[in-house]
């Protein structure tokens, strides 16, 4: 069989290396039009706080390793065309000009996503940089090493996660946030207040409610950055606005949502029974709401990988949906979400209620403890978990994976209150923090007049 894959992004490459290791006989083809592979963009983090000594250590594979796999690759091609009727792909070598024709018997679309750009006058600016690809990282990389002055537009994860690196190395940094609070998609109130002081302790300057208007050259050397609260004149400005997917080349022959991700079924199968697709350029299932969302999370992105190189050869495990879960560390504090927050369960309509614990996650009598935050948010009509918010200068971020899995198999705050967890001093309570968060909520039900215990296991 022949499989052609388009992008060769993390899902890319997982679907690639999956393919090639269980069906080495497939005829595997892979168009990529940069000349590097699955560049995580975390890569430009860690770079500037020296985690990593170069930006080029993060790239998870190359050409050459996937060539001795036993793939055709084409890197610096750029696909023009697909013809679905005639599983036809039509590309072009950005280097010679030359133009070819291929065909395929399944395709699998892995092109990612690209960064949103707002409605910004001038965001075309020479000193306005993007961040996501190795070119646009690599520029940022440069550019903030010869620049003080830095203008941040959008605090979500990459947004913060850039001003605190360029805190941590000197930058003076000005960071813009359209919404109300910084994270806002990802952490209740409690968690993003506190990581506004934070970046604020460490000399960030953060903009709430505030719109950029506009982009102007303020000198040779400067630029002027518009908002209705005023001007600023910084040196160079970074867009962390969101993505959006990548999937222009195939409008009109596949479905789509409201964002242009592709829409697939269960076994990340597109409307075209031929063409399947993973990763940033679709829709995923999200279980907290039971309903298909855009998720750009790198973790979808290569579960999605794997699956799709095992259905493209017949449909056989179904896509399990997604928590969104993520962390994120902040001047050493630990960051971790899963699932929805008590204001985006209440925004999808759900008789949704928070509990919350505010406590130590190991015994007091050892010599240092920590405090931890945890939120549970749970639906009261089921007593179903819609997801788990925490905080604490305390590593306990795996928590949230425990808590991940509870939501996937519809757990309930009454199982989460009694299961079984370790007890060691050096690592836990007797009764673990999450244990005590679903007994908070347990307790909470029953001053509202809600006693009567629900566990899976009994319906």
């Amino acid at each position: 069989m022949k499989v052609i894959i388009i992008g060769c992004t993390h899902a890319g490459l997982v679907a690639a290396q999956e393919i090639l290791s269980t069906h080495p006989e497939t005829q595997l083809t892979i168009y990529e039009r940069n000349n590097n592979f699955s560049f995580s963009t975390d890569g430009i983090f860690l770079s500037l706080n020296k985690q990593v000594k170069k930006l080029e250590n993060v790239f998870v594979s190359s050409p050459d390793k996937i060539r001795k796999l036993g793939a055709v690759v084409r890197e610096n091609h750029t696909v023009l065309r697909v013809d679905m009727e005639r599983h036809q792909v039509r590309a072009v070598d950005m280097k010679k000009g030359k133009v070819l024709v291929d065909h395929y018997d399944k395709l699998i679309i892995t092109t990612g996503a690209n960064v949103r750009l707002p409605a910004i006058a001038g965001i075309d600016n020479r000193r306005v940089l993007l961040c996501k690809n190795y070119l646009q990282a690599k520029n940022v990389y440069e550019m903030t090493k010869a620049n003080r002055r830095i203008a941040i537009v959008g605090a979500g994860y990459a947004g913060v996660e850039l001003a605190e690196s360029l805190a941590q190395n000197g930058n003076e940094v000005q960071l813009f946030q359209a919404q109300k609070r910084v994270l806002n998609n990802y952490f209740d109130p409690e968690s993003a207040d506190l990581a506004v002081k934070l970046l604020q302790k460490h000399g960030v300057t953060v903009h709430l409610n505030t719109h950029v208007k506009e982009f102007a050259d303020a000198g040779a050397t400067t630029i002027r950055v518009t908002t209705e609260s005023g001007q600023f004149v910084e040196e160079m400005a970074i867009v962390c606005t969101g993505f959006i997917p990548n999937t222009k080349l195939f409008t009109g022959q596949l479905k789509m949502e409201r964002h242009g991700a592709l829409i697939l079924n269960e076994y990340l199968q597109t409307s075209h029974p031929d063409v399947y697709a993973a990763g940033d350029c679709t829709a995923v299932y999200f279980n907290p709401l039971k309903q298909t969302i855009y998720a750009p999370f790198g973790t979808n992105a290569v579960r999605q990988g794997l699956l799709v190189a095992r259905n493209v050869f017949g449909n056989c495990e179904p896509y399990m949906g997604t928590q969104s879960t993520s962390v994120l560390p902040l001047f050493g504090y630990h960051f971790a979400t899963t699932g929805l927050t008590l204001e985006t369960a209440k925004r999808a309509g759900l008789n949704a209620l928070r509990a919350d614990y505010k406590g130590i996650w190991r015994p007091p009598y050892m010599p240092k403890t920590d405090p931890v935050t945890v939120s549970l948010v749970y639906n009261r009509d089921n007593r179903k978990i819609l997801g788990l918010q925490l905080h604490s200068k305390q590593d306990i971020t795996q928590a949230v994976n425990t808590v991940s899995l509870a939501i996937q198999n519809n757990n309930t705050i009454d199982d989460l209150a009694l299961v079984d967890m370790f007890f060691q001093p050096n690592f836990s309570r007797p009764f673990n923090y999450l244990n005590l968060v679903a007994q908070n909520a347990v307790t909470q039900e029953r001053k509202h007049g809600f006693g009567q215990p629900r566990y899976t296991h009994l319906y």
